[in-house]
């Protein structure tokens, strides 16, 4: 099992976590001190369907001219006013998830250290370009986080008001096809303390119309209202597990890489730091999914 440190960005050589100011408020009044609930956001809708030889109305088509873009927002150092450390062990994260988005075929394009405004601009030029010939879409947010909500450098936002753009009435050539986010961040203050265990041992779519929130699927690190631990050596926990087994298992459909992922996370991870409080803890990735079909990568 992997020993790391506390996400907190302290300076503890080993894991931190994506949420400063919360980390501030356990430190100066009590634990458990901040609680916030987080909310997941949403996307769009699949377009008309393909008759061709070979179809399977049940699997994405990947027979495009490309996988589509990767967008990636590395948010390591944020304004003094917003109280939030910077973020050391990010930019592994960020090299990870370039290499690996790269060999699985899409074009990357990467943004660091974004403000909410440029962050919220960002997402809307890029949802208006023209992706007929992507198969898919991905974007991968490396920042601070609470409950419901994602740091620019200069402050909080919702979810919500970033990943809008992407839905089916505002992104037509995304309409129909796979939208995957993942979010490396803190979505509340609570730990996960671990529990000791004993072992033993859809119909073809006929419809024109489809809802907005369709095809998307949301990676968070952690689940609603806990810590995201993230190594200042190695990066994130999350982060680390998903570039690893996306391309160890690329055969496998989406849905059960992600799987693998939760429980790499589960098994592999404890928290290790020389902070009260803050070693042996563990972490569970927490996976939303309005996808409509298998996401398999081509290859």
């Amino acid at each position: 099992m992997a020993k790391v440190g506390s996400e907190t960005d302290v300076k503890s050589g080993g894991d931190t976590v994506d949420t400063w100011k919360i980390f501030e408020k356990r430190q100066d009044a009590s634990a458990g001190d901040s609680r916030k609930k987080a909310e997941e956001t949403d996307s769009a809708p699949v377009s008309g369907s393909s008759k061709a030889a070979g179809y399977d109305p049940h699997r994405y088509r990947m027979d495009f001219p490309c996988m589509g873009t990767c967008l990636i927002i590395n948010n390591k150092n944020f304004d003094r006013r917003t109280g939030m450390s910077a973020r050391t062990g990010t930019d592994v994260d960020a090299g990870a998830a370039v290499k690996t988005f790269s060999e699985l075929g899409y074009k990357i394009k990467v943004a660091t250290d974004q403000s909410v405004e440029q962050m919220k601009t960002l997402m809307y030029t890029v949802s208006q370009e023209d992706h007929s010939a992507s198969a898919s879409f991905v974007c991968v947010l490396l920042s601070h986080g609470e409950e419901g909500g994602i740091y620019g450098t200069d402050g909080f936002d919702k979810f919500d008001n970033l990943t809008k753009h992407f839905k089916g009435n505002n992104c037509k050539s995304l309409v129909g096809k796979p939208k995957l986010f993942f979010i490396q961040a803190c979505r509340g203050s609570e730990f996960d303390g671990g529990a000791v265990i004993e072992t033993d041992s859809v119909d073809a779519q006929t419809s024109d119309r489809i809802p907005v929130e369709a095809d998307f699927l949301y990676a968070y690190s952690t689940a609603p209202g806990y810590y995201s631990w993230r190594n200042t050596q190695n990066g994130s926990w999350f982060m680390q597990s998903l570039c690893e087994l996306l391309l160890h298992h690329r055969n496998l459909e989406l849905m059960q890489i992600m799987t693998r992922i939760n429980c790499k996370v589960a098994l592999s991870f404890e928290s290790a730091s020389n902070l009260p409080g803050y070693s042996g803890k563990k972490q569970i990735p927490c996976i939303v999914s309005m996808l409509t079909k298998d996401f398999y990568f081509p290859g």
